[in-house]
């Protein structure tokens, strides 16, 4: 029998979400999403592939002093993702809190008990972002050529993973008699509550909106709206993907919690609209303190151009720096005695 049956416009799935392998059940959107992470994980590597630390210089190029290659170091993307995890715990698990605060308000230990209740993904995508961007930091990484490069992964991540749980039954959404309304009619056991009743798809629905945001960046990335790989990339891409999943949550099962202007919104959505809009603040400055910086350089590089005797080399008459910066550069940024120790932002 196939999983998915039509019938009276309702999918009905009937396979069952747990098999065995080697005398151990596992649970098929287990599966599902470790693949996922996997592929996730060699598609971001193959990108910090491509991707220039040094825009003036070719990604195949190397370090004539150090040997060091000019492109992002596959095994910092190993100790990136790792440190991820701890920040996505703690977020998410904040953000599971503040979806049921009323539970946790009256049952406060209950919050550092990891037996009970969940995590909520929009808060656990922030404190991964913020863990994995201290950690690249303290490494010496690039962490806007770090942000850049795993947009598209993350995205891919966040769809594949929704779309997982669509098999093991979680993230069903209010009861529905539409189109495409899903029903768990197997066995089980299923990770939403009274699943046989068809029900909004809302883990499909939000997958296809990942989905669609991961094309838009795609398409962006494309055609160089991003060229300098500042980290704007990967805000933006948060900012949209947050918005979506705001518009998704509206199928949620979740009560609402506010209604300002006359719009009910529940708390997640609260929470996804709060980063989206953070997100396209901190993208916006993002951009201006690059194109800030840009200027700088031009300018620095120009007065240093007009002094007498060629300005950056030698000192300038009257005891000046010949147009560049104290401790700097000749094109206004500072200047690292060592290549390695450089902090790369």
């Amino acid at each position: 029998m196939l999983p998915f049956i039509p019938l009276f416009a309702v999918l009905q799935i009937t396979f069952s979400p747990i098999v065995t392998i080697a005398g151990t059940d596992v649970r098929v959107d287990t599966i599902a999403l470790a693949l996922v992470i996997l592929a996730c994980l060699i598609v971001a590597a193959r990108i910090a592939r491509r991707t220039p630390v040094d825009l003036d210089r070719s990604v195949d190029a190397t370090d004539p002093e150090y040997g060091e290659p000019n492109h992002l170091r596959r095994d910092d993307l190993l100790y990136v993702t790792v440190a991820a995890v701890p920040g996505a715990v703690i977020g998410g698990r904040v953000g599971y809190a503040l979806v049921h605060l009323d539970y946790y308000q009256a049952n406060s230990t209950a919050l550092l008990d990891i037996s009970q209740g969940s995590l909520s993904l929009s808060l656990a995508v922030v404190g991964g972002f913020l863990t994995a961007s201290i950690v690249a930091a303290l490494l010496g990484a690039p962490v806007g050529r770090w942000l850049h490069a795993i947009v598209l992964s993350l995205l891919l991540a966040l769809a594949g993973g929704k779309l997982a749980m669509a098999l093991g039954g979680s993230g069903q959404g209010v009861p529905w008699d539409g189109d495409w309304a899903t029903a768990y009619l197997g066995p089980g056991p299923w990770g939403s509550l009274v699943p046989a009743i068809p029900s909004y798809p809302s883990q499909v629905l939000e997958a296809l909106a990942t989905l669609g945001v991961l094309l838009v960046m795609a398409c962006l990335l494309a055609v160089g709206l991003f060229a300098r790989r500042t980290g704007a990339a990967f805000l933006l891409g948060i900012a949209l993907w947050a918005a979506a999943r705001a518009a998704v949550a509206s199928t949620w099962r979740d009560p609402m919690v506010v209604d300002p202007f006359g719009i009910p919104l529940r708390m997640e959505q609260v929470i996804c609209l709060a980063i989206a809009a953070v997100s396209l603040v901190l993208a916006a400055a993002v951009t201006a303190v690059d194109v800030a910086r840009r200027r700088r350089r031009r300018t620095a590089s120009a007065g240093g151009a007009g002094e007498p005797g060629g300005g950056a080399s030698g000192p300038a008459p009257g005891g000046g720096d010949g147009g560049q910066v104290p401790g700097g550069g000749a094109d206004g940024e500072p200047s690292w005695p060592d290549s390695e120790d450089r902090p790369f932002i």
